[in-house]
């Protein structure tokens, strides 16, 4: 029997001899991909230490260990190894240590590394994991965060049940407003706490009384600054008692480390966080904007007196996000991250608001598909360590010194690539047939492309829809490429990393216009002479699944449609969604019982009545981002119509549904076997 080259794709292949004729990518090689993390320069410049991740084939999870190498690219070497996690690596004042997160004792564990001895330790004992562990300045004691569980009186007494009986588990009577959150499930009575510790070990000490309420991703905090006189730390939190109400409303604190005084050093309704303290201890930085309800809303840096007088804005003529501010030695500037038409950077901001870009490429960290992201850190000296990526690597260490070229210090795929048959990918804008805004995309070609030969076509939209692609490494589009397919994806308006103005032509109106845009960029490719216009199809997550399931409901030029985690009805979505209290209030006019027409109009569940293409919905089933109710509204929908249609559940998964190796690797062999089945040999529809 002849398997389909998807079927081919699932099984390992032998390695190959350096003079023997490169394979294309395999689904199966899900499994060999590394990338790095987090990677933490020394103090002096000279070394740096980072998360190297890898896939674990026999438990089918990702795991990290910690990996060291020198800033000229020598001496590279595992500093921990094992199936576990080892994370959040950090530098002692002295370069001298390394504490970092461990899995490796079961629950997470702060440990620590003396490089010296090359021996490592716990240093704790804790019951919950600990997160963000900073060093205190003077090296004598470690912050971190960790949740604390909280007495709850049950909200019944009930009768004891004899001896020896068997009753059901009791009730669980659910008050909180936030109390369930996608990849974490049904939330525990338990609030995150600060802690310090000595930095030699021993009994941690609480010093937040009070809860900060940082849980979950719409819900500000994270990042913990110590002052220079390692006397207090600055954080930030929502502790407003309507916090869960008003999830983006966190401000800027200040703790004393001797009593655990809470201060308060901003106040203004919008977020405030990432503080970075000057080095000479009289200016804080932080991030945010003020809150205008809209969907989305560019993130400036601002700076203050310590004591939270003087606010200013530092960013307000540059029309891009400003992410992860860290003053340089001297503390006349800072250096950030920021996304700028798909290309994730890093510069520096004077104190006169003046941003110099130092390097681009940064990040490689969403392995399946194009995604921004990425990480930095900065020596004394002002080396920037810093993830690097191209389409052709996911990330690598690199690091950039004073205005030189970056340098790329490691190649942790180079085994596999070096087997591999790479697709090409080329940059392309066109003008929307809707207002004729310039759109910006990438095109991915097949490895061995012939521009004389028809090829099929997927377009692949990204989620958010608040988020950007750009020219990075996608093992996923590698895959669709390795199979014969050319690969569309595009940043349509409401993308960021192109201004506020942009990201806003959505507000109160997503999906609407992207479709326009998506279309004449599939005018655009298809118009390059390479294309079967007979062949064309179509994919997305989240966001991407909400414009898949729009297109497919305007128009039926795609031979076949792959819904990923969509929303199909913005009225349940609302009302089923974790982030329920964000939604309702930035992505709409208000709930939706009061414009439940705005609500059905922008929902693609109005559209269902058109759809004739064949069309797969895949989701996790303990996605509560998305939840899997709105994919069954959307199939129950297709049978009732007697449309071409399947169901993919993925059992445990999350809105992340590739979170698990495996679990990306079915999703692609999925997508695959709807579009090879549903190829027409027809005439356009």
């Amino acid at each position: 029997m002849r398997l389909p080259l998807f079927a081919l794709m699932l099984f390992t292949l032998p390695a190959l001899g350096a003079d023997s004729e490169k394979l294309p990518f395999q689904l199966k090689d899900v499994f060999q991909m590394e990338l790095a993390r987090d990677p933490q320069i020394s103090p002096d410049g000279k070394k740096i230490v980072y998360a190297r991740n890898f896939m674990d084939i026999m438990k089918d999870r990702r795991r990290s260990n910690l990996w060291l190498i020198n800033t000229d690219g020598s001496n590279h070497q595992a500093l921990t190894t094992g199936n576990v996690n080892d994370s959040s690596p950090r530098w002692s004042p002295d370069g001298k240590q390394i504490v970092y997160v461990s899995s490796r004792d079961g629950t997470p564990q702060l440990n620590c590394l003396w490089l010296e001895s090359n021996r490592s330790a716990a240093l704790t004992k804790l019951t919950s994991a600990p997160s963000n562990p900073r060093w205190s300045p003077d090296g004598k004691q470690i912050a971190f965060m960790m949740a604390v569980p909280e007495k709850v009186k049950p909200y019944v007494d009930l009768p004891p049940a004899p001896p020896g009986a068997e009753w059901a588990p009791p009730p669980k009577v659910i008050q909180r407003t936030i109390y369930r959150f996608d990849g974490q499930g049904y939330l525990k009575d338990a609030k995150p706490h600060l802690f310090v510790m000595p930095a030699e070990g021993g009994t941690p000490r609480q010093l937040t009384k009070e809860p900060l309420d940082l849980g979950g991703s719409f819900r500000g905090g994270g990042r913990l600054e110590w002052t220079p006189d390692s006397k207090a730390l600055f954080f930030s939190a929502n502790r407003f008692p309507e916090n869960e109400d008003e999830p983006l409303d966190t401000d800027i604190y200040e703790v004393s480390f001797g009593d655990g005084r809470i201060t308060k050093r901003t106040d203004r309704r919008g977020p405030d966080h990432s503080p970075a303290v000057s080095p000479d201890g009289t200016k804080v930085a932080y991030l945010g904007f003020d809150d205008r309800r809209q969907g989305y809303q560019i993130t400036h840096l601002y700076i203050m007196n310590r004591d939270g007088t003087n606010q200013r804005m530092l960013t307000g003529s540059f029309d891009r996000d400003i992410q992860s501010p860290v003053w340089n030695k001297d503390g006349t500037s800072l250096f950030v991250q920021f996304d700028d038409q798909g290309d994730t950077k890093l510069g520096n901001v004077s104190l006169d608001g003046k941003v110099t870009t130092l390097t681009g490429n940064v990040g490689g960290l969403s392995l399946d598909r194009p995604y921004s992201g990425g990480s930095y850190s900065a020596s004394k000296e002002g080396s920037l360590a810093f993830t690097l990526t191209s389409p052709d690597h996911p990330a690598d260490v690199a690091i950039v010194s004073n205005g030189g070229k970056p340098r790329r210090l490691t190649n942790l795929n180079q085994g596999l690539l070096d087997q591999r048959s790479l697709a090409s990918t080329e940059e392309i804008r066109w003008k929307s047939s809707y207002d004729k805004r310039e759109i910006h995309g990438w095109i991915v070609k097949p490895p061995n492309f012939d521009a004389n030969r028809k090829y099929p076509l997927i377009l692949e939209i990204h989620g958010g829809p608040f988020a950007n692609y750009g020219p990075r490494f996608a093992l996923e589009n590698q895959q669709f490429a390795a199979a014969g397919y050319v690969v569309f994806y595009t940043n349509p308006r409401g993308s960021t990393s192109y201004g506020e103005e942009f990201g806003n032509l959505i507000h109160h109106a997503y999906p609407g216009n992207d479709y326009d845009d998506l279309m004449s960029g599939i005018d655009a490719v298809v118009a390059k002479g390479y294309i079967d216009r007979k062949k064309l199809f179509v994919t997305g997550g989240s966001g991407g699944g909400v414009l898949t399931a729009w297109i497919v409901g305007k128009t039926d030029r795609f031979a076949g449609a792959v819904v990923g985690k969509p929303v199909i009805n913005w009225y349940s979505f609302v009302l089923t969604s974790d982030a329920y209290p964000f939604f309702s209030k930035y992505w709409f006019p208000g709930p939706p019982w009061e414009h439940a027409e705005h609500y059905l109009k922008r929902s693609p569940l109005s559209l269902v009545g058109n759809v004739k293409t064949p069309t797969m919905v895949v989701t996790g089933e303990e996605d509560y981002r998305t939840p899997i109710s709105e994919s069954e509204q959307y199939y129950q929908a297709l049978k009732l119509r007697k449309v071409d249609t399947a169901l993919v559940r993925i059992p445990g998964a999350s809105h992340d549904y590739s979170a698990r190796p495996s679990q990306a690797m079915a999703r692609t062999a999925c997508v695959l076997k709807w579009f090879e089945t549903h190829k027409r040999t027809n005439g356009v529809r």
